[in-house]
């Protein structure tokens, strides 16, 4: 059965959630502040680099089940379910999550609503803010009782995240247990076509749900950053951590995923999600139950220094004047985003060390340059990598690990490769020549 939805935020989360609603046979209109966004929208251009997103916004502009606009009036009339997809980023001087514009979309369409509806939130927001926001909704909308909120978290992974919303590995609910309402059985139309497939559906109480997706984003953030961490012991002694990450990966309760050692994590999420996370604790007064988060996120933010301090000593110990080539901008293949990205850290790092500085990135150079405007963005990988003193390989993009060591030591000045991500042939490129430089690597 096909519902009227809307969706309040189109960024990352917002745009694909309802080009995939309207992908599953439901009628979408989108709602943002952001006019040029907006306009964009509706030409079914994406905003934004994601694999598969611009065709389905296409596809379904063009159908008709999917339209976006500025006024939340015309989406309150519209539609009977309400998702939440505003930025919840972190506060400036602190770590807590800026809440404005989730407290902004529900000040906003609460008081349109005059018939019964279902809220339903996906944004990534502190425990406790969807029973705050189910009262303010019931305090605002004309309708009272009859507008129910639940919360319904996105796992959305950037580079697949129309995959994940049109084929998630799991749908989590949240409700009220002491007022349910109708927020199961609409959720559950919603999402008809998932649960047919047999996709888990875990229904929970209100702070559950929200508790779910930052722990999930806490223990990928630990894992990453445990393995980051065994790969300066591996560095101090002469192990491998690749072949140490596979050994331990074999065991079921471990598992290999996430257990990359490299330049660490960034993104729009984890980073801002685990501080995010530390500061509700707090809050909460258990504190001391997510102190080792401070670790994570050290440990994460070491990685980055650490790759400098490589690039330093690849060059003879002085980065002033040395050409480097940075490849990669954005914080993970897939994806222009740049948002806390390691890899861009890194290029502004070492230029403003005073290193000649040249990055490629396959789709992330604009957003790049709007965050960096003074470093190097040049067209090609050749371009960056040409006449350079040392090559860096900061986001584990295809073209990046397919290169051709032969052909790259033709091109550069010297043959110094520091594999920040731990993505390339080692043995290739060091028969080639090459002073190859992994992460916790045996070459190390």
């Amino acid at each position: 059965m096909a519902e009227r939805i809307s969706v309040f935020g189109t960024g990352y989360l917002g745009a694909t959630h309802a080009a995939g609603m309207a992908e599953l046979g439901h009628e979408v209109i989108g709602v943002d502040i952001d006019p040029s966004k907006i306009e964009r929208l509706a030409r079914g251009e994406a905003p934004f680099f994601e694999p598969g997103l611009p065709e389905l916004l296409s596809k379904h502009v063009e159908s008709g089940r999917l339209r976006f606009t500025t006024d939340a009036a015309t989406a309150a009339a519209f539609a009977d379910v309400h998702f939440i997809a505003a930025g919840t980023p972190q506060v400036e001087n602190g770590y807590g999550a800026d809440m404005s514009h989730v407290d902004s979309v529900v000040e906003t369409l609460a008081p349109m609503l005059d018939r019964p509806a279902v809220i339903l939130g996906k944004s990534t927001v502190p425990v406790g803010t969807a029973q705050r926001l189910a009262a303010r909704v019931r305090e605002l909308a004309p309708a009272g009782d009859q507008v129910q909120l639940g919360w319904n978290p996105e796992f959305l992974r950037e580079g697949l995240a129309v995959e994940d919303t049109l084929r998630p590995d799991r749908l989590v609910l949240g409700v009220d247990p002491h007022d349910p309402g109708r927020v199961e059985e609409v959720a559950r139309r919603v999402y008809a076509q998932a649960l047919e497939r047999g996709t888990p559906f875990v229904v929970t109480d209100l702070a559950t749900s929200e508790l779910v997706k930052v722990s999930a984003n806490a223990f990928l953030a630990t894992k990453v950053s445990f393995i980051n961490a065994i790969a300066e012991v591996c560095e101090a002694t002469g192990a491998d951590v690749k072949d140490l990450a596979d050994a331990i990966g074999y065991d079921e309760r471990i598992g290999r995923k996430f257990l990359g050692a490299g330049l660490g994590f960034g993104g729009g999420c984890l980073p801002k999600d685990i501080r995010a996370f530390m500061a509700r604790a707090g809050e909460l007064g258990v504190d001391q139950a997510l102190t080792f988060l401070r670790e994570v996120d050290t440990v994460n933010l070491r990685r980055r220094q650490h790759v400098v301090n490589l690039a330093a000593a690849q060059v003879g110990g002085r980065l002033n004047g040395a050409r480097i080539a940075v490849l990669g901008a954005a914080f993970k293949p897939d994806s222009d985003d740049v948002r806390d990205s390691p890899a861009l850290d890194v290029a502004g790092t070492l230029h403003l060390k005073g290193a000649q500085v040249r990055v490629h990135d396959p789709q992330a150079m604009d957003s790049a340059a709007r965050v960096w405007p003074t470093l190097d963005f040049v067209p090609t990988p050749d371009d960056a990598m040409r006449d350079a003193d040392l090559v860096i390989v900061a986001t584990e993009w295809t073209v990046f690990r397919e290169l051709d060591p032969d052909h790259v030591g033709r091109l550069v000045a010297h043959k110094r490769i520091i594999d920040a991500r731990n993505c390339l042939p080692e043995r290739a490129w060091i028969d080639a020549g090459w002073a190859y430089r992994g992460m916790g690597r045996h070459s190390a």
